[in-house]
Protein backbone atom coordinates (compact mmCIF):
# COMPACT_ATOMS: atom_id res chain seq x y z
CA UNK A 1 0.00 0.00 0.00
CA UNK A 2 3.41 2.60 0.68
CA UNK A 3 6.44 2.55 -0.01
CA UNK A 4 7.22 5.48 3.21
CA UNK A 5 8.43 3.25 6.35
CA UNK A 6 6.48 5.78 8.79
CA UNK A 7 3.52 5.53 6.71
CA UNK A 8 3.85 1.30 6.92
CA UNK A 9 4.23 1.51 10.77
CA UNK A 10 0.95 3.33 11.16
CA UNK A 11 -0.94 0.82 8.77
CA UNK A 12 0.47 -2.07 10.02
CA UNK A 13 -0.54 -0.71 13.88
CA UNK A 14 -4.09 0.75 12.61
CA UNK A 15 -4.56 -2.50 10.64
CA UNK A 16 -3.90 -5.12 13.45
CA UNK A 17 -5.64 -3.46 15.57
CA UNK A 18 -8.57 -3.10 13.31
CA UNK A 19 -7.99 -7.40 13.09
CA UNK A 20 -7.80 -7.89 17.01
CA UNK A 21 -11.38 -5.95 17.17
CA UNK A 22 -12.53 -7.70 14.42
CA UNK A 23 -11.55 -11.64 15.41
CA UNK A 24 -12.16 -10.81 19.67
CA UNK A 25 -15.62 -9.28 18.67
CA UNK A 26 -16.85 -11.83 16.54
CA UNK A 27 -15.64 -14.75 18.61
CA UNK A 28 -16.69 -13.83 21.68
CA UNK A 29 -20.47 -12.83 20.32
CA UNK A 30 -20.18 -16.76 18.74
CA UNK A 31 -18.96 -17.53 22.34
CA UNK A 32 -21.73 -15.75 23.59
CA UNK A 33 -24.44 -17.04 21.68
CA UNK A 34 -23.54 -20.61 22.35
CA UNK A 35 -23.15 -20.51 26.35
CA UNK A 36 -26.48 -18.05 26.76
CA UNK A 37 -29.27 -20.64 26.67
CA UNK A 38 -31.50 -17.57 26.19
CA UNK A 39 -30.09 -16.87 22.83
CA UNK A 40 -30.50 -20.05 21.00
CA UNK A 41 -33.17 -18.43 18.62
CA UNK A 42 -33.27 -18.21 14.95
CA UNK A 43 -32.15 -14.64 14.91
CA UNK A 44 -28.91 -14.93 16.77
CA UNK A 45 -28.45 -18.36 14.56
CA UNK A 46 -27.89 -16.31 12.01
CA UNK A 47 -26.14 -13.50 13.75
CA UNK A 48 -23.54 -16.53 14.78
CA UNK A 49 -22.89 -17.34 10.91
CA UNK A 50 -22.71 -14.14 10.19
CA UNK A 51 -19.72 -13.73 12.67
CA UNK A 52 -17.84 -16.49 11.58
CA UNK A 53 -17.86 -15.53 8.19
CA UNK A 54 -16.26 -12.25 9.28
CA UNK A 55 -13.57 -13.88 10.89
CA UNK A 56 -12.85 -15.59 7.88
CA UNK A 57 -13.45 -13.18 5.79
CA UNK A 58 -11.47 -11.00 7.04
CA UNK A 59 -8.14 -13.70 7.94
CA UNK A 60 -8.40 -14.29 3.95
CA UNK A 61 -6.84 -10.65 3.61
CA UNK A 62 -5.57 -8.87 6.65
CA UNK A 63 -2.81 -11.06 8.02
CA UNK A 64 -1.27 -11.47 4.64
CA UNK A 65 -1.97 -7.67 4.08
CA UNK A 66 0.37 -7.16 7.31
CA UNK A 67 3.04 -9.34 6.15
CA UNK A 68 3.45 -7.37 3.09
CA UNK A 69 3.93 -4.19 4.79
CA UNK A 70 7.21 -4.88 6.01
CA UNK A 71 8.13 -7.85 3.60
CA UNK A 72 11.20 -7.09 0.94
CA UNK A 73 9.88 -10.26 -1.31
CA UNK A 74 5.94 -9.91 -1.70
CA UNK A 75 5.01 -12.38 -3.78
CA UNK A 76 2.19 -15.08 -3.47
CA UNK A 77 1.63 -18.22 -5.96
CA UNK A 78 -0.84 -18.61 -8.98
CA UNK A 79 -2.01 -21.44 -6.58
CA UNK A 80 -1.81 -19.00 -3.42
CA UNK A 81 -3.51 -16.66 -5.33
CA UNK A 82 -6.19 -18.75 -6.64
CA UNK A 83 -6.70 -20.04 -2.99
CA UNK A 84 -7.03 -16.53 -1.44
CA UNK A 85 -9.48 -15.42 -4.06
CA UNK A 86 -11.07 -18.96 -3.84
CA UNK A 87 -11.86 -18.70 -0.35
CA UNK A 88 -12.73 -14.43 -0.68
CA UNK A 89 -15.82 -15.69 -2.89
CA UNK A 90 -16.66 -18.15 -0.79
CA UNK A 91 -17.10 -16.60 2.26
CA UNK A 92 -18.28 -13.10 0.26
CA UNK A 93 -20.71 -15.05 -1.08
CA UNK A 94 -21.81 -16.29 1.78
CA UNK A 95 -22.06 -13.35 4.05
CA UNK A 96 -23.77 -11.92 1.36
CA UNK A 97 -26.56 -14.89 1.15
CA UNK A 98 -26.63 -14.90 5.02
CA UNK A 99 -28.23 -11.43 5.10
CA UNK A 100 -31.27 -12.26 3.31
CA UNK A 101 -32.57 -15.02 5.58
CA UNK A 102 -31.59 -12.95 8.63
CA UNK A 103 -34.23 -10.21 6.75
CA UNK A 104 -36.82 -13.13 6.68
CA UNK A 105 -36.34 -13.78 10.17
CA UNK A 106 -37.43 -10.10 11.01
CA UNK A 107 -40.32 -10.82 8.52
CA UNK A 108 -41.17 -13.53 10.16
CA UNK A 109 -41.38 -12.34 13.85
CA UNK A 110 -42.92 -8.49 12.94
CA UNK A 111 -45.34 -9.90 10.17
CA UNK A 112 -46.30 -13.79 11.62
CA UNK A 113 -45.86 -13.63 15.12
CA UNK A 114 -47.97 -16.58 16.06
CA UNK A 115 -46.16 -18.30 13.27
CA UNK A 116 -42.74 -17.45 13.98
CA UNK A 117 -41.35 -20.53 16.35
CA UNK A 118 -42.84 -23.26 13.50
CA UNK A 119 -41.79 -20.83 10.39
CA UNK A 120 -38.30 -20.68 11.50
CA UNK A 121 -37.65 -24.31 13.21
CA UNK A 122 -34.47 -25.28 13.63
CA UNK A 123 -34.66 -27.12 10.22
CA UNK A 124 -35.35 -24.21 8.48
CA UNK A 125 -32.50 -22.56 9.89
CA UNK A 126 -30.32 -25.52 8.76
CA UNK A 127 -31.53 -25.48 4.87
CA UNK A 128 -31.29 -21.73 5.11
CA UNK A 129 -27.65 -21.41 5.55
CA UNK A 130 -26.99 -24.10 3.93
CA UNK A 131 -28.38 -22.48 1.05
CA UNK A 132 -26.50 -19.87 1.81
CA UNK A 133 -22.95 -21.33 1.75
CA UNK A 134 -24.29 -23.76 -1.27
CA UNK A 135 -24.16 -20.52 -3.24
CA UNK A 136 -20.62 -19.47 -2.44
CA UNK A 137 -19.58 -22.49 -3.36
CA UNK A 138 -21.20 -22.30 -7.47
CA UNK A 139 -20.12 -19.16 -7.52
CA UNK A 140 -16.47 -20.07 -6.72
CA UNK A 141 -16.27 -23.34 -9.17
CA UNK A 142 -17.87 -21.04 -12.20
CA UNK A 143 -15.14 -18.02 -11.49
CA UNK A 144 -12.36 -19.77 -10.53
CA UNK A 145 -13.02 -22.48 -14.13
CA UNK A 146 -13.28 -19.48 -16.03
CA UNK A 147 -10.25 -17.24 -15.22
CA UNK A 148 -7.71 -20.58 -14.65
CA UNK A 149 -8.56 -20.53 -18.69
CA UNK A 150 -6.67 -17.02 -19.07
CA UNK A 151 -3.28 -16.45 -20.33
CA UNK A 152 -1.62 -14.02 -17.98
CA UNK A 153 0.97 -11.29 -18.63
CA UNK A 154 3.84 -9.83 -17.75
CA UNK A 155 4.68 -8.41 -14.94
CA UNK A 156 2.82 -10.20 -12.66
CA UNK A 157 2.48 -7.43 -10.68
CA UNK A 158 -0.82 -7.12 -8.43
CA UNK A 159 -1.14 -3.65 -6.16
CA UNK A 160 -4.09 -5.40 -4.41
CA UNK A 161 -5.21 -8.68 -2.68
CA UNK A 162 -5.91 -11.52 -5.01
CA UNK A 163 -9.52 -10.62 -6.15
CA UNK A 164 -11.17 -11.21 -9.43
CA UNK A 165 -10.98 -7.77 -11.02
CA UNK A 166 -7.41 -7.18 -10.42
CA UNK A 167 -6.52 -10.80 -11.77
CA UNK A 168 -8.74 -10.36 -15.03
CA UNK A 169 -6.53 -7.14 -15.42
CA UNK A 170 -3.53 -9.15 -16.07
CA UNK A 171 -5.02 -10.99 -18.52
CA UNK A 172 -3.70 -11.13 -21.91
CA UNK A 173 -6.69 -12.78 -23.76
CA UNK A 174 -9.24 -11.25 -23.87
CA UNK A 175 -11.25 -11.77 -20.51
CA UNK A 176 -15.08 -11.15 -21.94
CA UNK A 177 -16.63 -14.29 -20.92
CA UNK A 178 -15.23 -14.10 -17.51
CA UNK A 179 -15.96 -10.84 -16.95
CA UNK A 180 -19.90 -11.97 -17.92
CA UNK A 181 -19.34 -14.88 -16.12
CA UNK A 182 -18.50 -12.52 -12.98
CA UNK A 183 -21.16 -9.91 -13.51
CA UNK A 184 -23.93 -12.90 -13.85
CA UNK A 185 -22.75 -14.78 -10.68
CA UNK A 186 -22.47 -11.59 -8.57
CA UNK A 187 -24.68 -9.71 -9.90
CA UNK A 188 -27.40 -13.11 -9.16
CA UNK A 189 -26.10 -13.21 -5.92
CA UNK A 190 -26.21 -9.27 -5.01
CA UNK A 191 -29.63 -8.46 -6.54
CA UNK A 192 -31.09 -11.96 -5.36
CA UNK A 193 -30.17 -11.22 -2.17
CA UNK A 194 -31.69 -7.20 -2.19
CA UNK A 195 -34.77 -7.90 -3.90
CA UNK A 196 -35.67 -10.07 -1.46
CA UNK A 197 -34.39 -7.74 1.62
CA UNK A 198 -36.75 -5.17 0.20
CA UNK A 199 -39.58 -7.17 -0.32
CA UNK A 200 -39.62 -8.61 3.50
CA UNK A 201 -38.40 -5.17 4.58
CA UNK A 202 -41.59 -3.50 2.55
CA UNK A 203 -43.94 -5.98 3.93
CA UNK A 204 -42.21 -5.10 7.66
CA UNK A 205 -42.73 -1.34 6.70
CA UNK A 206 -46.16 -1.82 6.08
CA UNK A 207 -46.87 -4.36 9.47
CA UNK A 208 -45.38 -1.52 11.43
CA UNK A 209 -47.18 1.44 10.27
CA UNK A 210 -50.40 -0.25 10.98
CA UNK A 211 -49.72 -0.60 14.73
CA UNK A 212 -51.84 1.42 16.60
CA UNK A 213 -49.44 2.59 19.50
CA UNK A 214 -46.01 5.35 18.84
CA UNK A 215 -43.97 2.61 21.62
CA UNK A 216 -45.02 -0.51 18.99
CA UNK A 217 -43.85 1.51 16.36
CA UNK A 218 -40.63 2.48 17.73
CA UNK A 219 -39.99 -1.41 19.07
CA UNK A 220 -40.65 -2.34 15.57
CA UNK A 221 -38.39 -0.14 13.71
CA UNK A 222 -35.32 -0.69 16.80
CA UNK A 223 -35.94 -4.76 16.14
CA UNK A 224 -34.98 -4.08 12.75
CA UNK A 225 -32.63 -1.10 12.87
CA UNK A 226 -29.08 -3.43 13.47
CA UNK A 227 -29.88 -5.67 10.37
CA UNK A 228 -30.38 -2.51 8.31
CA UNK A 229 -27.21 -1.14 9.17
CA UNK A 230 -25.50 -3.66 8.23
CA UNK A 231 -27.25 -4.40 4.73
CA UNK A 232 -26.65 -0.69 4.27
CA UNK A 233 -23.01 -0.82 4.73
CA UNK A 234 -22.10 -3.97 2.83
CA UNK A 235 -24.18 -3.83 -0.11
CA UNK A 236 -23.39 -0.33 -1.27
CA UNK A 237 -19.49 -1.32 -1.53
CA UNK A 238 -19.65 -4.44 -3.33
CA UNK A 239 -22.22 -3.58 -5.99
CA UNK A 240 -20.38 -0.72 -6.64
CA UNK A 241 -16.96 -2.73 -7.10
CA UNK A 242 -18.28 -5.67 -8.52
CA UNK A 243 -21.31 -4.83 -10.52
CA UNK A 244 -18.90 -2.74 -12.59
CA UNK A 245 -15.71 -4.53 -14.00
CA UNK A 246 -15.35 -2.54 -16.66
CA UNK A 247 -15.20 0.76 -14.49
CA UNK A 248 -11.91 3.08 -14.66
CA UNK A 249 -11.46 4.42 -11.06
CA UNK A 250 -8.24 5.15 -9.59
CA UNK A 251 -6.07 2.34 -8.01
CA UNK A 252 -5.91 4.03 -4.46
CA UNK A 253 -9.90 4.50 -4.74
CA UNK A 254 -10.60 0.92 -5.63
CA UNK A 255 -8.20 -0.07 -2.43
CA UNK A 256 -9.59 2.03 -0.37
CA UNK A 257 -13.33 0.33 -1.59
CA UNK A 258 -11.89 -2.65 -1.00
CA UNK A 259 -9.87 -2.18 2.26
CA UNK A 260 -13.44 -0.56 3.49
CA UNK A 261 -15.65 -3.93 2.91
CA UNK A 262 -13.19 -6.60 3.46
CA UNK A 263 -11.33 -5.11 6.50
CA UNK A 264 -13.48 -2.30 8.68
CA UNK A 265 -17.15 -3.63 8.08
CA UNK A 266 -16.22 -7.15 9.72
CA UNK A 267 -14.66 -5.45 12.59
CA UNK A 268 -18.28 -3.15 12.88
CA UNK A 269 -20.72 -6.11 12.58
CA UNK A 270 -20.53 -7.35 15.90
CA UNK A 271 -19.96 -4.18 17.38
CA UNK A 272 -23.25 -2.82 15.55
CA UNK A 273 -25.63 -5.97 17.39
CA UNK A 274 -23.62 -6.61 20.28
CA UNK A 275 -23.93 -2.49 21.38
CA UNK A 276 -27.47 -2.63 20.39
CA UNK A 277 -27.43 -4.95 23.13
Amino acid sequence: MTDNHQLAVLLFGLFFIIYIVTVLGNLGLLVLIQVSYHLHTPMYFFLSNLSFLDVCFSSIITPKALANLFSQLQEVSFLGCMTQMGLFIIFASAECNVLAPMAYDRYTAICQPLLYHITMSRICCLLLVAGCYLGGFVNIIVVTISITQLSFCEPHVISHFCDILPLLALACSDPWVTQILVVGCGGFTLVTSVVLILVFYISILMTILGIPSVSGKQKGFSTCASHLTVVGLYYRTTMYTYLQPSRHGSQAGNQMISIFYTTVIPMLNPLIYSLRN
